[in-house]
């Protein structure tokens, strides 16, 4: 595949872009001030004692999250403090944890351009994310794709004088702002998963269309089919056409990372000279910080601080201790020796395949899960990958889209009513297992049809693939102009 110029280009449209953002956000947040009533000059004496303030509703009065009261809440201080705890935690899985677990397993020319990817998808999606694909995944509006209210976040501020505030429906504990940047986290890592399938060979210029323009068309929607209080596969919706237990992201963000990873691998090509990880050291540091924002990830799911956010940790630990042991055993008994890469690979698998089920299954069925993550995704990253003939460099799909699958199935088959309120399987409900797959088929299909979309248009005007002799040479010097000593 040939490589396409100039790529100048396509960076001073992005710039573009992103200049004509920032100005309708001011335009924006100037008229929505300007509609506001003005403050009188001065307060006119009282002529009586001020009358107490009414009482704070109730936020959820109603179970339904379509019709919760959502005005004038007041948070409730322990679930705000958890989930403010929980989105550092998952913004600490991209940066610094993805981008060590990447980098260590690149060519040492490489490594620069694989963290720095990490990087420029965290600042990219959270402009676009604050912009318009929060308001997309998270507000009310069709079952397909949510409405436009909270564009450039607008109506979002609380009464901080009167500790009161308006959150989202599906929040109504805790302050939108803080809602909106937990799931902004989400947001971040799940593109930047995708770069583990392109690593070593995709133009840094062609990354950056292809991950804002697939964060906005693919993410953004299915996030609302899935979470959306009117989410057409949402189980928190009640007219949904069928709901998907989806806790975490099994759907959302691996499944819908993996598959996307394999349609970039697809449409790139092999790489050049693949060679060994370099650096086995920064892929288990990357690993062990994962692990632990994957806390925050699961357990914050809950979106308070009580007892299901309790069970989401401590199935999430168990989960994945037993895979990462599961994948090492495994390794051990079929290549003659435990490696480095190999268990920090299993404890992330372990991650991807408990995340569905956190909120839903008991520590008996994490460990299932484990085990079933560990052995499952060891083949997806050899006899799968060999199956398929696809240069997945990092593993992507073969870590998180199969482990994504075999989550969200054991999900339907482990759920726990007492737990999460949705019986599985194996307490007779087997039309959760249907539920399951549909959800996972639906993602699958939609995910890899509008990712070759992107990727053949943008493959079209500007290219994809760096040259040979950049390749050749490491992207970290021919696109970056620095390089790792």
């Amino acid at each position: 595949m040939t490589s396409k110029k100039p790529s100048r280009a396509g960076l001073i449209a992005l710039a573009c872009g992103m200049i004509l953002g920032l100005f309708l956000t001011v335009a924006t947040y100037e008229q929505s001030y300007a509609q506001a009533p003005a403050a009188p000059a001065a307060a006119a004496p009282a002529a009586a004692p001020a009358a107490p303030p009414a009482p704070t509703p109730a936020c959820a009065s109603d179970p339904d999250p379509k019709k919760a009261v959502t005005e004038k809440c007041s948070p409730n201080s322990g679930d705000t403090a958890w989930m403010l705890t929980s989105m550092a935690l998952v913004l600490m899985m991209t940066i610094p944890g993805l981008a060590l677990f990447y980098g260590g397993m690149v060519k040492k020319k490489n490594v620069g351009d694989t963290v720095m990817t990490s990087f420029a998808v965290t600042c990219l999606v959270t402009i676009l994310f604050a912009c318009v694909t929060y308001s997309m995944a998270f507000t009310t509006g069709s079952p397909y794709v949510g409405g436009l209210s909270r564009a450039f976040l607008q109506g979002i501020m609380s009464d901080i004088a009167s500790g009161a505030g308006t959150p989202n429906g599906l929040a109504v504990t805790i302050p939108e702002t803080v809602y909106m940047c937990f799931q902004m986290t989400f947001a971040i890592i799940t593109p930047a998963l995708i770069a583990g399938a392109f690593a070593e060979r995709m133009k840094f210029s062609a990354m950056l269309w292809f991950i804002g323009l697939w964060a906005v068309v693919v993410y953004a929607p299915i996030a609302h089919w899935v979470w959306g209080a009117d989410g057409f596969m949402s189980n928190g919706n009640s007219d949904a056409m069928f709901k998907v237990l989806d806790f975490a992201g099994g759907t959302v963000v691996h499944i819908n990372a993996g598959v996307a990873g394999l349609m970039c691998a697809i449409c790139l090509g092999k790489r050049r000279d693949p060679g060994p990880p370099h650096n086995m050291v920064y892929t288990l540091v990357g690993a062990s910080l994962l692990w632990v924002g994957w806390f925050g990830f699961n357990a914050g799911s809950a979106v308070t601080a009580g007892l299901q956010a309790g069970m989401a940790m401590t199935v999430t630990q168990i989960a994945t201790a037993v895979a990462g042991f599961t994948w090492m055993l495994v390794e051990w008994a079929i290549r003659g020796k435990p490696t480095v890469i190999g268990i920090s690979s299993g404890a992330v698998a372990g991650l991807v395949a408990i995340t569905p089920a956190s909120g839903f299954v008991g520590p008996a069925g994490s460990m299932a899960i484990g085990v079933a993550a560990g052995v499952i995704c060891y083949w997806g990253v050899t006899g799968l990958k060999r199956m398929i003939g696809v240069d997945d460099a990092l593993d992507c799909f073969g870590v998180h889209a199969v482990g994504g699958i075999v989550g969200a199935l054991l999900t339907g088959v482990f759920a726990i009513n007492e737990y999460g309120g949705t019986p599985g399987l194996i307490e007779g409900n087997p039309a959760q297992m249907i539920n399951q797959i549909e959800g996972i088929a639906v993602v699958i299909i939609y995910d890899a049809i509008v990712s070759l979309i992107i990727l053949k248009i943008l493959d079209a005007i500007i290219g994809l693939r760096v040259a040979d002799e950049v390749e050749r040479e490491g992207l970290d010097i021919a696109l970056h102009g620095e390089a790792v000593q």
